[in-house]
């Protein structure tokens, strides 16, 4: 009797080529049963309907609306230092840094950071219209990071800033920042004014009082450049940003407007600022930790200052030993340690102003009133 033959002898067993032919067959049709093929090119495709999205929304006009209106004042800043090659001795113009500005007035006139130009050589203003202009130095304000420039651009390329308000600002105020940061001019970053009332240090190492902190975004090159309210005003210099990177982090820094217009006029006048001083010499923190002495001693007063009007006393040295002048323990009630907080507390007044120091005289505290001389 003959038997029929397994499944497996007639698939595998005599020819394992066909069999495998036979499995992919099987699998291909299976497939593209399941998973038709897609056509890939269409000769009949065209751009599709554009979906109208009517009018922006009003803060976003507004955004539009302050740029459009702020960026012809902000200008990108070159700082150049001249290097002389040792062994021809030509003289190559090598980039320093780059920052950010903007147009104070049709005289030319441009407001930048001091940190920005303060190792240049050279300096090369670029106005919005892609114009380059080389920079003189006006003056600068290195306590409070601020600098003035001069082109000679004609007026008609020059649309001087419109100046704000700093005084009356808010936390949560919408602001925006308009410079070059990594050279990328033009830039435009919103934020809000995160806090007020911060201190920053200028590259002197004085304390900037009441600057602006916000979390616009400002980045290396940003430095110099504009901080702006809604209204497209300037309300700050952009100065510093707190990050250990160096890049920003969402925490920025703005040296109040009203400080800017006070001390850029100034600037223009006289090349420097003048501030409010006593007339006075203090003795060093090392003099005053070996006398045991609290507060600031008097060493000197200078011949008809405000201090010398007012009466105060210097150090004397007499035949065997000291006598003591005046010690300043505190300025309208403020007290003092050491001379950054003496300074930066007359700083708060005009000069004219009259301020009422406390001393200690003989072992006694008086309340002396000077009015503040500008020095």
């Amino acid at each position: 009797m003959r038997f029929p033959r397994s499944p497996r002898s007639i698939f595998g067993g005599s020819n394992p080529v066909l069999t495998l032919i036979i499995l992919s067959a099987v699998l291909y049709l299976l497939f593209n049963t399941l998973y038709p093929a897609i056509k890939l090119n269409d000769r009949e495709a065209a751009p599709r309907a554009v979906t109208a999205r009517g009018d922006l929304a009003p803060d976003e006009q507004n955004t539009i609306e302050v740029f459009r209106e702020a960026s012809p004042s902000v200008v990108y800043i070159t700082s150049i230092a001249l290097q002389r090659n040792l062994f021809n001795l030509n003289v190559y113009k090598i980039p320093k840094g780059t920052g950010s500005g903007f147009v104070w007035d049709k005289e030319g006139r441009i407001v930048t950071n001091y940190h920005v130009i303060s190792d240049a050589n050279r300096i090369e203003v670029t106005l919005a219209d892609h114009t380059n202009w080389k920079a003189s130095l006006v003056g600068a304000a290195p306590d409070r990071d601020i600098a003035v420039l001069r082109i000679s651009a004609p007026a008609d390329k020059l649309r001087p800033i419109m100046i704000g308000n700093s005084d009356n600002l808010q936390v949560g105020q919408k602001v925006f920042a308009i410079g070059n940061p990594f050279g990328l001019d033009q830039t435009l970053t919103t934020g809000v004014v995160s806090a007020l009332g911060r201190e920053i240090k200028a590259e002197t190492g004085r304390t900037i009082r009441n600057v602006i902190q916000t979390d616009a975004a400002i980045n290396p090159g940003n430095s110099g450049g504009p901080l702006l309210d809604s209204a497209g005003r300037l309300i700050g210099v952009n100065t510093a940003i707190y990050s250990p990177s160096g890049t920003n982090s969402g925490i920025g820094f703005a040296v109040p407007a009203h400080e800017v217009n006070r001390v850029v006029p100034q600037i223009i006048q006289h090349g420097k600022t003048f501030r409010p001083g006593l007339g006075i010499s203090i003795a060093n923190q090392r003099l005053t930790r070996e006398l045991n002495l609290e507060g600031l001693l008097i060493l000197n007063v200078e011949l008809d200052s405000a201090a010398a009007k007012a009466g105060l006393r210097g150090t004397r040295q007499v035949r065997g030993g000291l006598i003591l002048g005046d010690i300043i323990l505190a300025v309208n009630k403020t007290p003092i340690q050491n001379y950054n907080q003496l300074r930066d507390e007359v700083e708060r007044y005009k000069v004219g102003a009259s301020v009422v120091l406390t001393l200690l005289r003989d072992n006694r505290r008086v309340d002396v009133s000077v009015l503040l001389e500008a020095i």
